[in-house]
C-alpha cells in the first residue's frame, strides 16, 4: 500500500512541511484514507491549512479530493502483500534507482572529461555551494585540495561572496565549480550570473539538466536528488562530485600523483591519522 501512495507524490516539488505530510500518509496509508484534514494535520504535527495546501500542490482541489484517491488505493489492496516496504526502505530504494541512472548516464564521459579539464587547469579553483549544497562543496573541496594547489570553497553568501569571486578571477581563475541543488537559492544563481560576467567558465552539478542553473553553466553534470523524505537525499550529487574529482585526477596524472605523495609524506611526518 505504501509504495502505491508514494507514487502519488512522485515528481512533485514539495516543501519540507509538505514532505512531512506525504511521509505521514505513506506510513499511515490505511488509516489516513479515512481521516479528515484536521486529523491528518494532528497526525503529521502540522497545521490544517498546510494539509490543504499540500493537496492543492499535488493538483487536487482540496484534501477531500486527495482522500478519495487514497480510499481508492486502499480498496485496491489490503496492504499485506509481501512486496510492501516502509517509507524509509522506499526512499533508499529510490536512491538506488537514481544511482543506476547515473551509472548509465556515465556511459558517455564527454561532459565529465570536459568539466575536469576546465577545473584542473583553473588556478585558483573556486567551488560554490550555498545552503544545502554547502556540505557537498566542502566535501569536494577537502579532497580536491589534495590534488589541486589552490581550492577556494565559497559556502557563505552576502556581498563578500562576490568579492571572493572577483579576487579569484584576478588571481587567475578561469573556471569554477558550482553545486546548486533544490530549492535553488537565488543567491547562487546571482553569483553564477556575476561569474559569467567576469568571464568564468562554469561547471555545475545540479539535480537536472533543466534546472535553473543549466542556462548559466558551460557544462552541466546532472544527478537526481532523493525527494521521498522530509529533506532531500544528495547521494547522487555526492557520487557525481567524486566522479568529477576522479576525472580531474585522470586529466593531469603526473602533477596529481606528485601532490598526493607529498600529502602522504606530510601526513606521516605530522602523525595526522591514526592508521
Amino acid at each position: 500500500m505504501g509504495d502505491r501512495v508514494l507514487d502519488l507524490f512522485a515528481g512533485a516539488r514539495l516543501t519540507p512541511t509538505q514532505r512531512r505530510i506525504a511521509h505521514c500518509l505513506v506510513e499511515h496509508a490505511q488509516k489516513a484514507a479515512y481521516l479528515s484534514a484536521a486529523e491528518v494535520a494532528d497526525l503529521a504535527g502540522v497545521s490544517q491549512p498546510s494539509v490543504t495546501r499540500f493537496a492543492i500542490a499535488l493538483g487536487y482541489e482540496g484534501y477531500p479530493a486527495l482522500r478519495r484517491v487514497l480510499r481508492e488505493l486502499t480498496a485496491a489492496g489490503d496492504g499485506t502483500h509481501v512486496g510492501d516496504h516502509n517509507a524509509m526502505q522506499l526512499a533508499v530504494a529510490a536512491e538506488a534507482e537514481h544511482l543506476g541512472r547515473l551509472r548509465d548516464q556515465l556511459t558517455r564521459l564527454d561532459d565529465v572529461c570536459r568539466a575536469a579539464d576546465l577545473l584542473v587547469n583553473s588556478r585558483p579553483l573556486p567551488v560554490l555551494g550555498l545552503r544545502s549544497a554547502a556540505p557537498l562543496a566542502g566535501y569536494f573541496g577537502y579532497f580536491a585540495g589534495k590534488i589541486h594547489p589552490d581550492v577556494r570553497v565559497l559556502d557563505a553568501g552576502g556581498t563578500n561572496l562576490l568579492d571572493r569571486l572577483d579576487q579569484a578571477r584576478t588571481a587567475g581563475a578561469g573556471a569554477m565549480l558550482a553545486m546548486v541543488l533544490p530549492r535553488y537559492p537565488r543567491e547562487s544563481l546571482e553569483a553564477l550570473r556575476e561569474a559569467k560576467a567576469l568571464g568564468y567558465a562554469v561547471v555545475a552539478i545540479t539535480d537536472s539538466a533543466v534546472s535553473p542553473v543549466a542556462e548559466l553553466a558551460d557544462v552541466v553534470l546532472p544527478a537526481a536528488v532523493g525527494t521521498r523524505l522530509v529533506f532531500d537525499l544528495h547521494t547522487g550529487p555526492m557520487a557525481m562530485a567524486m566522479v568529477l574529482l576522479q576525472a580531474m585526477c585522470d586529466a593531469d596524472p603526473e602533477p596529481v600523483q606528485r601532490r598526493l605523495e607529498e600529502f602522504e609524506a606530510t601526513a606521516s611526518r605530522r602523525h595526522i591519522f591514526q592508521l
